[in-house]
C-alpha cells in the first residue's frame, strides 16, 4: 500500500486526515479504504488526539466517491465486499469517540458526499458541490447515503435528491442543512481548525459523551434518549476533568483537560 496515499498530520490535539489521491479526485479504492480504516482504528484509542478533521488533496475534490475504473475491473462478489467494507468504514467514523470534522473542499459525490455525511460537522468551500448519484448508474448509494442524509435534511429532500442524482452546490448544500457552514475556499482548512481547535478546548471525556448521547439518543423516542443523556451525564461526573471545570470556573482561568 503506498504509503502516502492517506496523509496524517497532528497538531494540538488535532488530527488532519488527508485524501491523497488527487489524480483520481480521491476517488476510493480499496488501497485508500483500508488506509482510512487502519488510522480511524488507531484514532479511537489515541488519547492526544481531541478532534478529527477528515479532507481531499488539492483544489478539485473532497471525494469523488468509488474509483469506478477499479470498481470496473470487480467481480459482483468483490463489489461486495468493497460496499460492505465502506459501509462498515463509514459507521466507524460516525461512531468514533471524537468529533469529526469535513473540510469538504470541492467535488464530494456519491461515496464522497456520503463520507461528509458520516462525520459529525460538514464545513463545505464555495466551490464544493454534492450528491448522491448512484441511481444515475443504475445502483443506490450503498454506504449509508439512504440512511443518513433523509435524518439529516428531511426525507421528502434526500428522496429529491437520490431519485434524481443531481448535484448540488455549497449554497444549497448550506440552505437545506447538509452543511454547517461554508467558506472561501483559500480559508477552508483554517475554518475547519479553528472549529476544532475550539471543540479541543472541551472536556475529552464530555465530547465523547456528548456525541454518544446525540447519536443514539436521536434514533429513540424522547424518554429513551433522555435516560441515554442522563447514562452518558454520569459517566462525566467522577471525572477529574469534572473538577478541573469546576476549579478553573472559580479561579477564572482556562481549564486544562487531560480525559481523566
Amino acid at each position: 500500500m503506498p504509503s502516502d496515499i492517506l496523509l496524517t498530520q497532528k497538531d494540538q490535539g488535532i488530527c488532519l486526515l488527508t485524501l491523497n489521491r488527487p489524480q483520481v479526485m480521491n476517488a476510493f479504492n480499496f488501497e485508500l479504504l483500508h488506509a482510512l480504516k487502519a488510522e480511524v482504528e488507531k484514532l479511537r484509542f489515541d488519547r492526544h488526539v481531541r478532534v478529527v478533521i477528515i479532507t481531499g488533496a488539492g483544489q478539485r475534490a473532497f471525494c469523488s466517491g468509488a474509483d469506478l475504473k477499479e470498481r470496473a475491473t470487480l467481480s459482483p462478489q468483490e463489489v461486495k465486499t468493497y460496499i460492505f467494507t465502506i459501509r462498515n468504514l463509514f459507521t466507524a467514523i460516525e461512531q468514533l469517540n471524537k468529533p469529526v470534522i469535513a473540510g469538504i473542499n470541492g467535488v464530494a459525490l456519491g461515496g464522497g458526499t456520503e463520507l461528509a455525511l458520516a462525520c459529525d460537522i460538514r464545513l463545505a468551500s464555495e466551490s464544493a458541490t454534492m450528491g448522491l448519484t448512484e441511481t444515475r448508474l443504475a445502483i443506490i448509494p450503498g454506504a449509508g447515503g439512504t440512511q443518513r442524509l433523509p435524518r439529516l435534511v428531511g426525507r421528502g429532500k434526500a428522496k429529491e435528491l437520490i431519485f434524481t442524482g443531481r448535484r448540488i452546490g455549497a449554497g444549497e448544500a448550506l440552505q437545506i442543512g447538509l452543511v454547517n457552514r461554508v467558506c472561501q475556499p483559500d480559508a477552508l482548512l483554517d475554518e475547519c481548525r479553528q472549529m476544532a481547535a475550539t471543540i479541543a478546548e472541551g472536556g475529552p471525556i464530555a465530547l465523547e459523551q456528548a456525541k454518544y448521547a446525540i447519536n443514539f439518543g436521536s434514533e429513540t423516542d424522547l424518554a429513551t434518549g433522555l435516560a441515554i443523556e442522563s447514562a452518558a451525564y454520569w459517566v462525566t461526573i467522577p471525572t477529574r476533568d469534572r473538577l478541573e471545570g469546576l476549579a478553573a470556573f472559580g479561579e477564572k482561568r482556562k481549564p486544562v483537560y487531560k480525559g481523566e
